[in-house]
């Protein structure tokens, strides 16, 4: 758990694995909130607001009709009915983003649409339903109460009113309402800069086919998705040479997180947790879980880094538990699991080991849950099969027929 210095692990195996516990711990007290920048509106939906929000206005500016009709004086209608018609002179019109000139008096109206400022001196709008038009003139039928359809000058919003909190992922009807208070930008937490190294002389770039012993990288398609879901920037420039010379100058680009996909484990070609260790800190290396047991974490200067296995499956899980989390945290966002969860029964038992914690892919058949796979770290099909996921804490051996269980759903 302390700075290590350039010892070769290679080939000796793990000296002891971190508890999934002691991995979260060093973890949270290394992510920190980046800091804030400025965006303009349009770029706004999604972004983490940095910032807590008053408004600086009343919304709306000024007392509006609710309805077409007629703005009128309140006490010049008081006793009309469809037997004493009470005759208003029409002295003008007002329409949405217009004014009208000059105050109304008594005996007056003013034609008037839906959303304009009510005129100077009157009180209310009689509805033209509530009139019979003849010419410049208007016969009241119907009385109308003051303040009748006017929706008053600081209906929606009064300055000074909180608008949003820091901290809030801004969705497109909060973009709206910054609008509508005059704001053109706002101050959100930066989007982390992340550095994808995927590793290994046997992959193939993605688009082209398995050729002999050679595959098709299937890790950086699969870790750039997940980054944009937790909202970092994704910089992977492809495939970085399997040799300590290429992967050390990936890992010392300036960005904020990095992880190195393969290479990650106790082997000969695993070249990424000595450099981690020289170039910094390698913190943690090794984790008790299945799978991404080889899954190691530490820091350059102010960047993160993540050891992920090559294997598609121990890569997700190791990015699920752990990179994930210190992406969203870094970028402002709710670091916990990004899933949907399900409590359901076990169609089947579920077994698992004593001594690590378990992610176990499960189907949902039925209203209940059926693993479908607790081994084969490298059958990313197996996740792609699975609705989603069963976490087994360290201290079961798992779980009985009928016994519920918390599920992780892929699908949100």
């Amino acid at each position: 758990m302390t700075k290590q210095g350039p010892r070769d692990v290679r080939m000796r195996g793990f000296d002891r694995r971190a508890t999934v516990e002691q991995a979260l711990a060093w973890l949270d007290a290394a992510v920190g909130e980046l800091g804030a920048e400025h965006v303009s509106l349009d770029a706004a939906a999604g972004r983490i607001l940095a910032e807590t929000v008053n408004s600086p206005v009343d919304v709306p500016g000024f007392d509006r009709a609710m309805m077409d009709g007629f703005a009128v004086i309140a006490a010049d209608t008081h006793g009309a009915s469809i037997y004493n018609r009470l005759t208003l002179r029409v002295v003008g019109e007002v329409l949405p983003g217009r004014t009208f000139e000059g105050p109304v008096k008594s005996g007056q109206a003013v034609r008037i649409m839906t959303g304009a400022p009510v005129p100077e001196g009157t009180d209310a709008v009689l509805p033209a339903e509530q009139v019979d038009i003849d010419g410049v003139s208007v016969h009241v039928v119907d009385p109308v109460p003051q303040r009748k359809h006017i929706g008053p000058q600081g209906e929606d919003l009064r300055a000074g009113d909180r608008l949003l909190v820091r901290g809030r992922r801004l969705r497109p009807q909060d973009v709206g309402l910054l609008s509508s208070v005059g704001r053109g930008e706002v101050a959100v937490v930066r989007r982390p800069m992340v550095r994808i190294v995927v590793t290994g002389d046997e992959l193939l770039p993605r688009g082209t086919a398995p050729q002999g012993s050679r595959i098709v990288d299937a890790n950086g398609p699969m870790l750039e998705a997940l980054v944009a879901r937790d909202g970092g920037v994704v910089i992977n420039p492809g495939i970085v040479p399997d040799t300590p010379e290429a992967i050390a100058a990936a890992m010392a680009e300036p960005v904020d997180v990095i992880l190195v996909s393969g290479g990650s484990s106790v082997g000969q070609e695993d070249h990424a947790p000595g450099l981690l260790a020289t170039l910094g800190e390698l913190a943690i290396h090794g984790v008790a879980m299945r799978p991404s047991s080889p899954a190691g974490m530490g820091r350059i200067g102010d960047r993160l880094v993540f050891l992920l296995p090559g294997n598609p499956v121990s890569c997700l899980c190791a990015y699920d538990f752990f990179a994930g989390r210190a992406i969203r945290g870094r970028g402002g966002r709710d670091p916990s699991w990004p899933y949907r969860s399900r409590v359901l029964p076990l169609r089947r038992k579920l077994v698992s080991a004593v001594g690590r914690v378990d992610y176990a892919r499960v189907v949902i058949l039925d209203g209940g849950v059926e693993p479908i796979a607790v081994s084969g770290a490298s059958l990313l099909s197996s996740t792609t099969q699975a609705d989603g996921f069963v976490i087994v804490a360290a201290d079961s051996e798992g779980f009985g027929p009928g016994e519920t269980v918390d599920v992780m759903c892929y699908d949100r």
